[in-house]
């Protein structure tokens, strides 16, 4: 009687040699009836990362680290500088009168600025002032560096939150950058120059769309705020979501950046939110309140400045103990260009 099971073995042995494999032993694990993310759920509370990220600044100066960031390294995915599998999170510090370099990147990034209000970010020969909330874009391949002002000048500390899609341009071997000849760009327009064009429901008479990200790169957060303020007030509360809106490029309606779509909510004191689920993992910042999130079987208190990330397909409730604001981001416009996403309220 033939041993199947040894000449299954030499057979796999003589294929392996080619640099080929049966799909048949691998089918039901690279295709599962449910997601298998192997991100996890985390949460990391500011109040215990602050003194970290503060120490950095006296350790490296922001010009040698080129940028100094300490990234949140999520506890699925160890050694691979992701939080989610295509997105990554890094906390960001400028102190007083340093500037971080100009560079560029093929990765596209979004800064939102959890504490300080004495920095600047030059992005394509313009520099805008980063203050708590706002959201901020770095396209792919543009010009940019930050700065603060000097100490005897008022400047203070300054945190952002970073993210970027380094995950999935490494996965597909598309990372490089290219550093700018000079510590700063030369500034080639005026201050909100970029809203003056862009925020205002219009756009130059010329316009021609050439590139998938947002022209608009700074999204201030007292306009974000009096939005939701605004529909709150009017009567809009989603049993899920509160009040919540997604940021747009206004030139197409679409996502600011073509891999990451953002979003702000507003979560009234005591709401208790509804189940829900989606494909695209999702980072969460806490801007103002407190509360709590269950992600699958965890438990999360949230306080205000506190991270935390929700895996692909797990399911999420936000609960508000007082007055809450979130902002966050996921690669919902990766997934939807692949007919991937998927969301399920329960």
């Amino acid at each position: 009687m033939t041993d199947v099971k040894s000449e299954r073995a030499e057979y796999y042995g003589q294929i392996k040699q080619s640099n080929m494999a049966p799909l048949w032993e691998s089918l039901h694990h690279l295709v599962p009836p449910q997601p298998r993310p192997q991100a996890q759920a985390a949460i990391w509370k500011f109040a215990e990362v602050r003194d970290l990220v503060m120490q950095s600044g006296s350790l490296i100066t922001a010009e040698e680290a080129v940028r100094r960031v300490l990234f949140l390294e999520n506890p699925g995915l160890p050694d691979k500088a992701s939080i989610t599998p295509a997105l990554y999170a890094g906390l960001q510090l400028i102190m007083p009168g340093e500037i971080a370099p100009s560079h560029r990147h093929t990765q596209s990034a979004l800064r939102f600025i959890v504490e300080g209000s004495t920095a600047y970010t030059a992005v394509d020969g313009e520099r805008v002032p980063m203050k708590p909330g706002d959201f901020i874009i770095t396209p792919s391949w543009t010009w940019h560096d930050h700065g603060n002002k000097a100490l005897e000048e008022g400047g203070e500390p300054v945190i952002w939150l970073d993210g970027l899609d380094i995950p999935i341009v490494y996965h597909l071997d598309q990372g490089f950058a290219e550093n700018y000849p000079d510590k700063v760009q030369p500034l080639q327009r005026e201050s909100g120059d970029s809203i003056a064009r862009y925020a205002q429901n219009m756009l130059p008479v010329r316009h021609r769309i050439s590139n998938p990200t947002s022209p608009l790169f700074s999204y201030p957060y007292e306009r974000t705020r009096e939005a939701l303020d605004t529909l709150y007030k009017n009567g809009e509360l989603d049993e899920w979501d509160g009040v919540k809106l997604r940021y747009i490029n206004p030139a197409t309606g679409g996502s600011p950046m073509p891999t990451m779509a953002t979003f702000m909510q507003f979560l009234p004191a005591g709401f208790r939110g509804r189940q829900y689920r989606s494909t695209d993992a999702t980072v969460y910042s806490v801007v103002e309140g407190s509360g709590v999130a269950k992600i699958g079987d965890t438990v999360f208190q949230f306080d205000a400045k506190d991270i935390f990330v929700a895996p692909s397909w797990a399911t999420v409730s936000l609960d508000a103990t007082v007055d809450t604001v979130l902002f966050s981001y996921s690669d919902r416009p990766i997934l939807t260009a692949l007919n991937l996403l998927r969301e399920e309220r329960i």
